[in-house]
């Protein structure tokens, strides 16, 4: 694998493969989400039952992990290499002629939304692997009652506006990261056949899903 990931082609093939598996679980992980929106208790009984479900614990959760560490170090390979098979600086360079500012600034991007996520899995995910296997509680009920957390603490956590904004914008760089990525994922494997529909199915993904969240987001806070 080492070898075959030395090769230009193989690296963006791969990089493609792991945006693919990213794109599924953000449809998804957006789909559970908005559902606290309608429901608490279908959204409780859902995240209960994900939180709790062996096959998504101990084998999902961990390829998620993987395919995010992946992606994001695959990036920051290709980009570098890209900089250094190109050494010599042009004293004139007009990068939106040749390219739109998503595609030239993808790194910049992906660099804040790694911080994002750092903040996402402070917010969430640490805080549920510590509730589980530290303090060995696997009830997912608020102390004392007979109530499900999990909307609760997501109710919560958007209370602050801070958190908010920052969600917010992390959510716009998404999607100015996917309006360029979703359709280079599909040309670096080679699907060229339907780019029109390609592009306007990106496009499509790339708004709806972020600004989904960002009503999530402001939904929570504003009925805190």
């Amino acid at each position: 694998m080492s070898g075959l990931l030395k090769s230009s082609i193989a690296r963006k093939v791969a990089m493609a493969l792991s945006a693919f598996f990213l794109l599924i679980f953000l449809l998804l992980h957006f789909s559970v989400n908005f559902i606290s929106v309608f429901s608490e208790d279908v959204f409780n009984e859902a995240s209960h039952f994900m939180g709790t479900n062996p096959l998504i614990q101990f084998l999902m959760q961990p390829i998620l992990i993987i395919g995010v560490v992946f992606h994001f170090v695959m990036g920051f390979v290709l980009e570098a290499k890209n900089k250094a098979a190109r050494p010599v600086k042009y004293s004139k360079y007009s990068g939106s002629e040749n390219a739109s500012w998503m595609s030239r600034n993808m790194l910049v991007s992906g660099a804040v939304i790694l911080a994002f996520l750092g903040l996402h899995f402070y917010d969430f995910w640490v805080h549920e692997i510590t509730v589980k296997y530290v303090d060995g509680d696997m009830s997912g009920l608020i102390l004392g009652t007979e109530h499900l957390r999990y909307y609760e603490e997501m109710h919560d956590k958007f209370a602050d506006i801070w958190r908010v904004a920052l969600y917010c914008i992390s959510f716009v760089l998404l999607s100015l990261h996917l309006l360029h990525g979703f359709q280079s994922a599909f040309q670096s494997v080679g699907i060229r056949k339907f780019r029109n529909v390609i592009v306007k199915l990106g496009n499509i993904y790339a708004i709806v899903i972020p600004l989904g969240f960002i009503f999530i987001a402001l939904y929570h806070h504003f009925t805190h």
